[in-house]
């Protein structure tokens, strides 16, 4: 499936099919709400750019970093993928992929109302992976050799967001240390905006390759075939899934943008600038590694770590407090969620 003509023609004849991609659309359009805002908030909030604009950036440079990063490495893609099996039946595999996939569209919405950042990365995965258990009713179903890759992510992507984020933090103050506060202001201002901009390419990167996947997933699985070993992701889905990310930040954005930017720590430019640079980077060194991790929790540890640079008490530990509980809840709760919708789905449409 190259031409978006072939594709086309596949979702017309086949409205499980059309269904499955309409909800993974949804969970790009969630995702532009929910996680992509994160790439942007500190650009934002220490008034670098305009909504708009920072909006408009953040759209261009998802797509380069889902182009770029999957001629480069797809891997990611496969991960999740691969993760869970739903057996072999066309017709009651894209149920359940479906019914994971509306799951992870009400878990996001639910979160994005209370304006906390929660990792649509991890929703995806257990979506996945609770949908898959209720249909064949054990653990067979699961991966465990990709699936250890997300734990693995986690807490990789934790350590390396706090650390690099004090580290880069801490470097940048003993540089400018004897600088003249005020001439500072325009380089990191510059400076902020190219964080922002590798904060949005390395999203693009990790997330973009994920809901890729999936709907590339959805195609094969209503043909009855298995994932070729090598994914080709076609240009006009980047581009497809880039549009739609853009659309959901645009509509949404801004309950997270106030939560990662301004709540969780008060920032200056060089600190925002120090958070973009420290989150892109744990998230290129974990897309090198293969490994499917969230941005929201690579970006908001680096801002701890910033804050922590100061102060530990700069950081608000309120807000904190909130965001990881719904990490922590995320896996359980998505998961019996795509559990209970997937019985539904099955009762419903079989």
């Amino acid at each position: 499936m190259n031409s978006f003509s072939e594709f086309r023609s596949l979702i017309t004849a086949n409205p499980l099919l059309f269904i499955a991609v309409t909800l993974t659309l949804g969970v790009i359009l969630v995702n532009g709400w929910t996680d992509a805002p994160n790439a942007i908030a500190t650009c934002v909030t220490t008034r670098c750019m305009t909504p708009g604009a920072a909006i408009l950036m953040a759209a261009v440079f998802n797509f380069l970093g889902v182009f770029i990063m999957t001629l480069v490495n797809a891997t990611v893609a496969e991960t999740i993928t691969k993760m869970v099996d739903f057996g072999t039946n066309p017709k009651i595999a894209i149920i359940t992929l479906s019914a994971a996939l509306f799951a992870i569209v009400l878990w996001a919405v639910l979160a994005w109302l209370f304006g906390i950042p929660t990792s649509e990365s991890h929703a995806l995965i257990a979506g996945l992976t609770g949908s898959a258990i209720a249909l064949h009713g054990n653990l067979s179903c699961v991966n465990g050799s990709e699936w250890i890759k997300v734990v693995y992510g986690i807490g990789i992507s934790v350590l390396l967001g706090f650390g690099l984020g004090w580290l880069v933090c801490k470097t940048v103050t003993v540089i400018f240390q004897n600088a003249n506060r005020p001439k500072t202001e325009p380089f990191f201002r510059g400076a902020q905006i190219v964080g922002a901009a590798s904060m949005a390419f390395m999203h693009g990167a990790q997330d973009g390759q994920k809901f890729m996947g999936v709907i590339l997933l959805c195609v094969y699985m209503s043909q009855g075939q298995s994932l070729p070993e090598n994914i080709q992701i076609p240009l006009w889905l980047m581009a497809v899934c880039s549009v739609v990310m853009a659309l959901g930040t645009a509509m949404g954005g801004k309950k997270i943008i106030k939560s990662v930017g301004m709540d969780m720590v008060k920032l200056e430019k060089y600190q925002g600038f120090s958070a973009d640079i420290a989150a892109a980077l744990a998230l290129l060194i974990c897309s090198v590694f293969s490994l499917p991790v969230s941005t929201t929790h690579s970006k908001t540890t680096s801002i701890m770590g910033v804050g922590a640079v100061r102060r530990v008490s700069a950081i608000n530990f309120s807000v904190v407090k909130e965001m990881v509980l719904t990490w922590v809840l995320t896996f359980p709760g998505c998961g019996l969620v795509g559990f209970l919708m997937t019985k539904l789905f099955i009762l419903i449409f079989t």
